[in-house]
């Protein structure tokens, strides 16, 4: 049955369900399914009982989604310095979900230890004072180190990764608290889904396949039973949908399909592979 993206979006919010995989080739409409979905969930704006509009506020005790996707990256962008050549810095825009990783709670070096552990050790970031710009040194056997080095699209796809994958677990450790009054900070009590959006554009086979595992385990370890919190993740990627399927087990598993017209179809998945090899 053919759908349009915001009755898919429904569709998800309403499966009950801790865990739902959705397969898709690129191209399909996997970010924009996130984007309708992260706006079903947490709107801009809101029709009051009165019939007039109220804006939503963009703090994050006002989230009720934590979400990865394409937009994500749009946060981050380079300054060239194409005068000097010389001072190459990855610009961090302000918003609330790296003031928090950084500024709040200083996990910095957990974002780098992400960061090295799923691209190359060697690549060390350097954050500014302010952590709104960011430089990359590469560090050679011999311990020698080149400054203000640019590093490669896929290694900046993972640096952000790796801000969102430290929020993430730091939330989830948070949340795994029963009691509410005991939580460091009450600030993500309102979190009801994470929509992760393809993570693994960039990723090798073996650091994908770590990565499934690493990402699997933290789901599992989010205990349902106190936040309730559920999780979407998209992919375009068959090995990276199958690590997940074998992983994660009791979950809905779907592959999404463009049809004409801007409609789509959901189709429900009854193995750990979206298509036969």
């Amino acid at each position: 049955m053919s759908k349009t993206l915001p009755e898919i979006a429904q569709e998800l919010k309403d499966t009950n369900k801790k865990v739902q995989l959705i397969y898709a080739f690129n191209g399909t409409g996997k970010t924009r399914l996130s984007r309708e979905f992260k706006n079903l969930i947490n709107p801009k704006t809101i029709i009051k009982e009165d019939g007039t509009e109220e804006e939503q506020g963009s703090e994050l005790e006002d989230k009720k989604i934590l979400y990865f996707i394409a937009f994500t990256e749009d946060l981050f962008h380079w300054d060239n310095d194409l005068v000097g050549d010389k001072e190459l810095k990855l610009k961090i825009l302000p918003n609330t979900f790296t003031h928090r990783v950084f500024v709040d709670e200083g996990l910095e070096k957990n974002v780098t230890n992400v960061f090295k552990y799923y691209t190359n050790d060697k690549i060390e970031p350097n954050f500014n004072a302010d952590f709104s710009e960011v430089t990359f040194s590469y560090i050679k056997s011999d311990g020698e180190k080149y400054h203000n080095i640019k590093i490669s699209k896929g290694e900046e796809s993972n640096f952000t990764w790796s801000i969102f994958y430290t929020l993430f677990k730091y939330v989830t450790d948070i949340l795994n608290i029963s009691e509410i009054s005991d939580r460091s900070t009450n600030i993500f009590d309102n979190i009801q889904y994470v929509f992760i959006d393809d993570p693994v554009s960039s990723l090798d086979d073996n650091h994908l396949i770590q990565l499934a595992f690493d990402l699997s385990a933290l789901i599992k370890s989010s205990n349902y039973d106190v936040n309730k919190v559920k999780f979407i993740i998209t992919t375009h990627n068959p090995l990276f949908f199958n690590v997940l399927c074998n992983e994660l087990g009791s979950h809905k598993k779907y592959c999404l399909e463009k049809l004409i017209d801007d409609k789509y179809r959901l189709s429900e998945q009854s193995d750990d592979s979206p298509f036969s090899y």
